[in-house]
C-alpha cells in the first residue's frame, strides 16, 4: 500500500460549504445530549479549566462551545472557523454591542481560518474546546486539526474537551437489513430489464451495494455479544499523534452470547471530558463527564454504523469471534475500512499492515470460515427503520439469535433476565425527538 497520505484541501470547498449553512448547524444544536453534555462538561470544569483562561475553540461552527466558555467564565475565547458560518457567529457576537447576550461583549473573538494556516494571531491557551467528531469518532478527518491545535497552540498541562474517545466495535445480525440490501442488487440481476441485458453489472452492484457503511440507530438486542470498556479501542487526545490518527488498526476478540448468523460489525463510540492532568488523572481537579453513542444509550446525530458482509457467517453460542479492522485516510476526509473476522481457532488471520486493496476482499472458497470487506467510510447509506419500545417483549429468537440451552435452564440467568428487561434504556425516547 502506499505510504502517501492524501490531502483534504481538495474537498475544502464542498466541506465547508456544507457547515455554512445555519441548516446544519441546527441539526447538531438540537442534538440534545451532545449539546447539553459539552454545555455540562465545560461548566462543570469552569473553575479549573476556564475561569479567566485564554480558551481555543477548534472548529467553532456556530460558536456555542466558545459561548458556553465564556459563561464558565473564560477571559478570552478563540474561536476558529473557516467555513462562512464565521460571519454569522460574528454577527452574533457583535450583537452583544445593541445589548444581545452582552455577556459575550469583548470576550470571543472570531478568526475565519483553518487552524492549520501559518502565523495566525492567537497565543497559546489554557483550555482547547473542539467538536472535531465524525462517524466512528474519526470520519471527517477533524481531529487531526484538533491535534495540531494542541500541538501548537496549548499550554503545557492545558486542558482538552474532549480529552478521549474510545471506540467500540461488535458483531451484529440483521437478515431484514441484509435482505434488502441484497434486493437492491438483485434489481441489476435481470435477464430482461425494457429487453437490456444487466447481468453484467450485478456483481459490480453487490459490490458497491455491500461496500456502504449504513448509518443509523439499530436494535441493541441484535448484537451478537454486546462489548464492554475493556472492549474499547481508546484514543487519547492529550498523546495520540496525527500519523496515528492516519492509519488504525484495531483488534477485536468477542465470545459470542447467541447461535447465529453474524450480517456484519457494528461500530459507535464513547467522548469523555476530564481536565488534566491526563498522564495522571484526578477527580479533586474537576469533573469527568462522559457520553456514549451506543445502540443503548439516547440518541444523538451521529448514530451508529454498520458494515455489513457479502455473506453472513455463522457461528455457535460461546465460539470465539476474532478478527481485526484497518482504518486508513482517504482523500475524501474519511477513510478506507478493512474488516477481516472468523469464528474459529484453527483461521490463520492475515497481518493487517501487509493488506492487498486489489485482493484483499475477493471472494475464496478456501476460506469458507472467515470474512473479509473493504468499505469506504464516506460512501454512507442510512437506515431508520428500529423505533425504540416498539417491541417491548422482544426475545432473542425472535432476531434468530438462539440462547445455549444451558443458559436457558439457569434460574440465576432468568433472574438476570427479568431485571433487564424491567429497565427500559429508552424511556425518554419520546421526549428526545420530541
Amino acid at each position: 500500500m502506499s505510504s502517501e497520505v492524501p490531502g483534504v484541501e481538495h474537498r475544502d470547498p464542498q466541506y465547508f460549504g456544507y457547515y455554512a449553512q445555519l441548516q446544519h448547524q441546527q441539526n447538531m444544536l438540537q442534538d440534545t445530549v451532545r449539546t447539553s453534555t459539552y454545555r455540562s462538561a465545560i461548566l462543570l470544569n469552569g473553575p479549573g479549566c476556564f475561569q479567566d483562561k485564554l480558551v481555543m475553540d477548534v472548529g467553532a461552527g456556530s460558536g456555542i462551545l466558545s459561548y458556553f466558555s465564556v459563561q464558565a467564565g473564560a477571559k478570552k475565547v478563540y474561536a476558529v472557523e473557516a467555513s462562512g458560518m464565521a460571519k454569522k457567529m460574528e454577527k452574533l457576537v457583535k450583537a452583544a454591542d445593541t445589548g444581545k447576550n452582552e455577556f459575550l461583549k469583548d470576550r470571543v473573538e472570531v478568526v475565519n481560518a483553518k487552524i492549520e494556516e501559518p502565523d495566525l494571531n492567537i497565543p497559546k491557551v489554557d483550555t482547547i474546546v473542539s467538536e472535531p467528531i465524525g462517524v466512528l469518532l474519526f470520519h471527517e478527518r477533524m481531529l487531526e486539526s484538533y491535534i495540531y491545535a494542541r500541538d501548537n497552540y496549548l499550554k503545557p498541562g492545558g486542558a482538552l474537551f474532549p480529552s478521549k474517545g474510545n471506540i467500540f466495535l461488535a458483531p451484529f445480525t440483521d437478515a431484514t437489513l441484509w435482505s434488502e440490501t441484497m434486493g437492491k442488487a438483485r434489481f441489476w440481476e435481470q435477464p430482461s430489464f425494457y429487453g437490456i441485458d444487466l447481468t453484467s453489472l450485478y456483481k459490480d452492484a453487490r459490490d458497491e451495494m455491500f461496500g456502504m457503511p449504513v448509518v443509523g440507530h439499530f436494535d441493541p438486542r441484535s448484537l451478537i455479544t454486546t462489548p464492554s470498556i475493556f472492549d474499547a479501542y481508546p484514543v487519547d487526545f492529550s498523546t495520540v499523534t496525527t500519523e496515528a490518527l492516519q492509519d488504525i488498526t484495531i483488534p477485536f476478540k468477542w465470545s459470542a452470547q447467541y447461535t447465529g448468523l453474524i450480517h456484519g460489525v457494528a461500530g459507535w463510540f464513547d467522548l469523555v471530558f476530564a481536565p488534566p492532568p491526563y498522564d495522571q488523572p484526578t477527580e479533586e481537579l474537576g469533573t469527568t463527564v462522559e457520553m456514549s453513542t451506543g445502540p443503548a444509550a439516547e440518541r444523538t446525530h451521529w448514530q451508529q454504523v454498520r458494515f455489513l458482509f457479502r455473506e453472513p457467517l455463522a457461528v455457535n453460542a460461546t465460539q470465539t469471534i476474532r478478527g481485526w479492522m484497518r482504518c486508513i485516510v482517504n482523500d475524501m476526509r474519511s477513510y478506507t475500512i478493512y474488516i477481516q473476522i472468523t469464528a474459529t481457532d484453527s483461521e490463520e488471520l492475515l497481518d493487517p499492515a501487509s493488506i492487498d486493496k486489489d485482493t484483499f476482499a475477493a471472494p475464496s472458497d478456501d476460506q469458507p470460515l472467515q470474512r473479509r470487506g473493504i468499505w469506504e467510510l464516506h460512501e454512507q447509506t442510512y437506515n431508520y427503520n428500529y423505533t425504540p419500545g416498539a417491541m417491548p417483549d422482544h426475545k432473542p429468537e425472535y432476531s434468530c439469535l438462539y440462547e445455549p440451552e444451558t443458559r436457558l435452564d439457569n434460574p440465576l440467568y432468568q433472574q438476570q433476565q427479568f431485571n433487564l428487561e424491567s429497565v427500559n434504556v429508552m424511556d425518554d425516547y419520546e421526549d428526545f425527538v420530541n
